[in-house]
C-alpha cells in the first residue's frame, strides 16, 4: 500500500479530457478534482444525500475515494482504474461509488482517515474507504493497483452479499473506535511549573530529531514543518536556549539552498524525497507558502540575513504572481505533474516543468553564462538526479536546480567581481524563467478556501509589516476584502468554505474561522484598519457558539449540523496545516491582550488548559500549543501607536518594529477616530492617549502600565529592546470543571 510520501513515480495521464464521451454527475461540481473525473466511466456521486439514499435502496456499500486535484497518486489510480472500462464496470454494478475533495470537506476525511490510520496503521491519498448505507466504515487504504483494487471491489461484494453479518460487526466496531478516540477527557489544572517541563520535553524531542548535518527533523522524506520553527524561535526567546534559534536557522537554510525551493519562480515545492533537500515532489501548495513565510521573516527579524528576506520575498512574488485571482482571493495549489511538451499533453510526468538538461542550457544561455549556472545551481552533464531517488527514471538525464556553491566560491573559480557573478545569474535567472514560461504549466487548483487564504493573508500582513514592502500589503487587503465580500455571511456572521467560479459554498470549519481571525488579527496591526479587528472579534464570538464545546472545553471542527458526519472531532496535531485548536488559543490569547475582555481570557485559560491533556502526553506532535504557551507564560506589552495607520512618521515607527522580533508584543492603534473610540470601549485607558505636538506617537506597555510617550524613533528602538518586567501570565491555576 502506498503511503501519501512514497517517492517513486509513474507517469502519468491525468484527468479526462472534457468533450471525450458521456460527463457523469461530477460535471455539475464546482471542485477542481470533482471534475478531473467528470468523465470517468464511474458512475460518480459527490457526498450527499443523492448517493446515500441511492444506497439504502439498493442496498449497497459505498465506495469512497477522496483526493485532491494536485495528488500524484490520485491521477495514477484514475488513469489505471477509474478510467478503465472493467473496473467501472464492476463499481457500477456493485458499489455506490463517491467523489470526495479533502480540501472541501477537510472534517469528512480526518474522519475517515483516522479509520484508515488505525487499521492499517498508514494513511495517503487518493484514500479509498467502503461503508454501509449508514456511512460507517469496514474497509480502508489508499492506493490499490488496478488488478489489485478490481480482486478487492469483487470480494468485498460477495462478502457484503454472503456475510453481511461480518461487514455489520466490523463496521459497528469501528464506529464505536470512532467515537472512543474522538473524545478526550478536560484536565483539573495548568500550572507554570507543569506547563514549562511540558515546553522543555516538547524541546528536547524536537532537538533530538534534528539532522545535524543537513537539516530537518527527522529524516527522508523531509516535510517542512513550520509550526516547529515557530515554537523552537520562541523557546530560545524565554528561555534562553540558543541552540533551538541554531537548529532553525540550519534547517531553513538547507530548505532554501536545496532542490525544494523553486531557485526560478520562486515558492516551495511540498516536501523533499531525499535527506538532503534536493528531489522534491513538485506540487505546490497554498498552506506551504504561507506558513514558510512567516518561519523566514521571522529568521530575518531575528539574523538580518538577506537571504532569509530574498526567500520570503521569493514566495510572496510567486503567490502574487501565479496563485492570486483576479479579484484578490488566493488559489490552493499547482500539481506537481505536468507534459514535457504541447504536442504530447496526454503524457504528463511528474517535475516536468521545473528540470533542465544541460544541453537545454547550453543552447538558450551559450557557453560561458551556461557553465557559470551550472556551477551554481548543481547542474551536470548527465543529470543530477540519483537513481534511487527516481526509480521509474523520470528524471534521467534531468537537473533539479539548488544552490551548489556560494557566491564568494563562483567570483574565485571564475576571476570574477562577486557583483558582476550576481547580476550575471540574476540575468540568467529571468532568461530560463521566459523560457520555462512558455512549457506546458502544471494544473492550477483555482478554488479559493477561507483557511488557507487566512494563512497567506497572515504572510503578506507580516510581510508587509517586516519588510516595508506596500505591494505586500495591498495584497493582504485585497485577499481580506474577497474573503469578507464573498464568503462571509455578514448577517449571520459566519463563514463559508469554499469559493469557485462564482459559487461560495460549504459550511465553514474550526480552521476556517481561526485561519482567517489570525489573519485579520495580523492585518489590524500592518495597516491600523479596525475593520479587521471588529471582523476578527465578530468572528471569534460566531467560532465559541459554533464549535466550542461547552461540557468538556477545545473546540469541535464541525458546527454539529451535518448528520453525515459519524462524529464531531477536535483536530490539535500540528501537522502540514497547524490545527485549528492551536491557531485558536494564539487568538485568543492575542484578543485577550488587544482588548482586554475578560470572557476572551477566560476562554483562553479554559482553551489552553484542554489543550495541556494532549500536548503534555507528545509535546512536540503540538508545537503551535507549544507557542501559545509560551505567548501566555511569556511577558506582554502591547505597543499603542498614536496618529493616523497612513502617516509617514507613524509608517517609519511601524519600520522600527517591524525590523525586531517580539512574539509576546501586540499592536494598537489610537486613530483618534472610530478605530480608537471602538478600542477604547474596553481598553480606557486609550481615551486619554494622543499623539505629542501633532507627531506620531508610541506608547509601549507592560500590560496597559506604560513608559513614557516617544516621538522619537531612537527612544522608541531603546523601549523595544528592553526587557520588560511587570508582566504575568493568565492565572492557570484555577481547578477547571465542564
Amino acid at each position: 500500500m502506498l503511503t501519501h510520501f512514497r517517492g517513486d513515480r509513474t507517469a502519468t495521464a491525468a484527468s479526462a479530457i472534457p468533450g471525450k464521451g458521456k460527463p457523469n454527475r461530477l460535471i455539475k461540481e464546482k471542485s477542481p478534482y470533482l471534475l478531473q473525473h467528470a468523465y470517468n466511466p464511474v458512475d460518480w456521486y459527490a457526498w450527499g444525500e443523492e448517493a446515500f439514499k441511492k444506497a439504502r435502496k439498493e442496498d449497497k456499500p459505498i465506495f469512497l475515494s477522496i483526493g485532491y486535484s494536485t495528488c500524484h497518486w490520485c491521477h495514477v489510480m484514475e488513469h489505471e482504474s477509474f478510467e478503465n472500462e472493467a473496473v467501472a464496470k464492476v463499481m457500477n454494478e456493485h458499489f455506490v461509488s463517491i467523489k470526495m475533495d479533502r480540501e472541501e470537506r477537510p472534517d469528512l476525511d480526518s474522519l475517515y482517515m483516522s479509520y484508515v490510520q488505525s487499521a492499517t496503521g498508514r494513511g495517503g491519498w487518493p484514500m479509498s474507504v467502503w461503508l454501509t448505507p449508514d456511512l460507517k466504515p469496514f474497509m480502508g487504504g489508499t492506493y490499490y493497483p488496478p488488478e489489485q483494487f478490481t480482486n478487492l471491489l469483487l470480494q468485498l461484494a460477495n462478502v457484503w452479499k454472503n456475510d453481511r453479518g461480518k461487514v455489520t460487526a466490523a463496521a459497528e466496531s469501528a464506529a464505536s473506535g470512532l467515537q472512543r478516540r474522538l473524545f478526550t477527557p478536560p484536565v483539573g489544572s495548568l500550572t507554570t511549573q507543569n506547563d514549562e517541563e511540558t515546553l522543555h520535553r516538547g524541546y528536547r524531542a524536537l532537538a533530538g530529531m534534528h539532522d545535524a548535518r543537513l537539516g530537518g527533523f527527522g529524516g527522508a522524506p523531509k516535510f517542512p514543518r513550520p509550526v516547529v520553527y515557530t515554537f523552537l524561535f520562541r523557546y530560545d526567546r524565554h528561555f534562553d536556549k540558543p541552540r533551538a534559534t541554531e537548529m532553525t536557522l540550519h534547517t531553513l537554510r538547507a530548505m532554501a539552498q536545496g532542490g525544494m525551493y523553486d531557485h526560478l519562480g520562486g515558492g516551495f515545492h511540498r516536501y523533499s524525497t531525499d535527506a538532503r533537500w534536493h528531489v522534491p515532489h513538485f506540487e505546490k501548495m497554498l498552506y506551504d507558502q504561507a506558513q514558510l513565510v512567516f518561519s523566514y521573516l521571522e529568521a530575518y527579524q531575528l539574523t538580518q540575513e538577506p537571504a532569509f528576506r530574498e526567500t520570503a520575498q521569493g514566495i510572496l512574488d510567486y503567490v502574487r504572481r501565479d496563485m492570486t485571482s483576479p479579484k484578490g482571493g488566493f488559489y490552493s495549489a499547482e500539481d506537481a505533474d505536468s507534459a514535457a511538451s504541447h504536442e504530447h499533453p496526454e503524457e504528463k510526468t511528474e517535475g516536468a516543468f521545473y528540470v533542465w538538461a544541460r544541453n537545454e542550457l547550453d543552447q538558450i544561455l551559450g557557453e560561458a553564462d551556461a557553465e557559470l549556472f551550472s556551477v551554481a545551481y548543481g547542474v551536470e552533464r548527465d543529470g543530477n538526479v540519483a537513481r534511487a531517488s527516481d526509480p521509474r527514471g523520470e528524471l534521467t538525464g534531468k537537473n533539479i536546480l539548488y544552490a551548489a556553491t556560494s557566491v564568494e566560491d563562483l567570483a574565485k573559480r571564475f576571476k570574477q567581481p562577486p557583483d558582476e557573478i550576481q547580476n550575471t545569474l540574476r540575468q540568467v535567472r529571468e532568461k530560463l524563467f521566459s523560457v520555462r514560461a512558455k512549457r506546458p504549466r502544471p494544473h492550477l487548483d483555482d478554488k479559493v478556501l477561507t483557511a488557507w487564504n487566512g494563512l497567506m493573508i497572515s504572510a503578506f500582513a507580516r510581510a508587509a509589516w517586516a519588510l516595508d514592502e506596500p505591494q505586500y500589503l495591498k495584497s493582504a487587503q485585497g485577499a481580506a476584502d474577497f474573503v469578507l465580500d464573498t464568503l462571509y455571511v455578514k448577517r449571520k456572521g459566519t463563514l463559508l468554505r469554499r469559493y469557485r467560479d462564482g459559487d461560495a459554498a460549504i459550511d465553514a470549519f474550526t480552521d476556517d474561522y481561526a485561519f482567517l481571525i489570525q489573519g485579520l488579527l495580523d492585518l489590524y496591526e500592518a495597516d491600523g484598519n479596525i475593520r479587521w479587528l471588529r471582523t476578527a472579534i465578530t468572528l471569534q464570538e460566531t467560532q465559541d457558539k459554533l464549535f466550542w464545546d461547552t461540557s468538556a472545553h477545545g473546540y469541535f471542527t464541525t458546527d454539529g449540523r451535518d448528520s453525515s458526519v459519524l462524529a464531531r472531532q477536535k483536530e490539535l496535531y500540528d501537522g502540514a496545516e497547524p490545527a485549528g485548536n492551536s491557531v485558536a488559543a494564539g487568538n485568543l490569547l492575542r484578543l485577550a491582550q488587544m482588548t482586554d475582555r475578560k470572557d476572551f481570557s477566560r476562554r483562553a485559560q479554559e482553551h489552553l488548559v484542554w489543550c495541556s491533556n494532549s500536548f503534555r502526553e507528545a509535546p512536540h506532535a503540538h508545537p503551535l500549543v507549544l507557542a501559545a504557551a509560551l505567548f501566555n507564560l511569556g511577558q506582554h506589552r502591547q505597543v499603542v501607536l498614536a496618529g493616523s495607520p497612513a502617516a509617514k512618521d507613524l509608517a517609519a515607527m511601524r519600520r522600527v518594529i517591524g525590523q525586531r522580533f517580539l512574539p509576546n508584543t501586540v499592536i494598537l492603534y489610537a486613530d483618534g477616530g472610530k478605530g480608537q473610540k471602538f478600542l477604547a470601549k474596553s481598553l480606557r485607558f486609550l481615551e486619554a492617549v494622543r499623539p505629542l505636538k501633532g507627531k506620531a506617537t508610541a506608547y509601549v506597555c507592560v500590560n496597559y502600565t506604560c513608559d513614557l510617550p516617544t516621538t522619537d524613533l531612537k527612544t522608541l528602538e531603546k523601549q523595544l529592546d528592553s526587557k520588560p518586567t511587570t508582566s504575568q501570565p493568565l492565572p492557570f491555576t484555577t481547578n477547571l470543571k465542564p
